[in-house]
């Protein structure tokens, strides 16, 4: 029986390709690539007529997770982007664990991000809040503080 060998990736259509690089490279996340893409083939895979857009591929450091933002050079959708509550349908967020999360958000808000909420200690388990990137996009930051809550 055939089953997935892994994630490979998670594709973000965005129209300011540069703020949301910028965004992920903030986080952490590392170039893995960039190119043009697009033309008959990709069109009939995408299921659009002669697409080109730019595509900029981000992994996590440790070389397991990817993100691809793809910025389509045709006409966009015409609705744009919108930023959608938390509770919508679909897929809404993308999740990280990351270091020192009170410095990294420090710096995120330097750049005019915000958290949706607020900053919770979960469990003593993890330091969690949800925080909303360029053109809508949601990010849950969790930085794990159970070593730090049993010393």
């Amino acid at each position: 029986m055939a089953k997935i060998r892994r994630m490979d990736h998670v594709s973000i259509n965005v129209e300011d390709m540069d703020s949301a690089k910028e965004f992920f490279l903030t986080l952490g996340m590392e170039v893995a690539g960039e190119a043009k893409v697009g033309g008959a083939q990709v069109g009939r895979i995408i299921g659009l007529t002669e697409p080109m857009s730019d595509v900029v591929f981000l992994r996590t450091p440790d070389g397991h997770s990817q993100i691809e933002l793809v910025k389509h050079l045709a006409a966009p959708e015409k609705n744009g982007p919108h930023a959608p509550a938390s509770n919508r349908l679909g897929l809404i967020h993308i999740a990280f664990e990351v270091e020192d999360l009170p410095g990294l958000l420090t710096d995120l808000r330097a750049k005019g991000y915000d958290t949706v909420g607020t900053v919770e200690n979960f469990e003593d388990v993890y330091l969690l809040c949800f925080l909303r990137g360029p053109e809508g996009i949601i990010v849950e930051l969790a930085e794990d503080i159970s070593a730090k809550q049993s010393s």
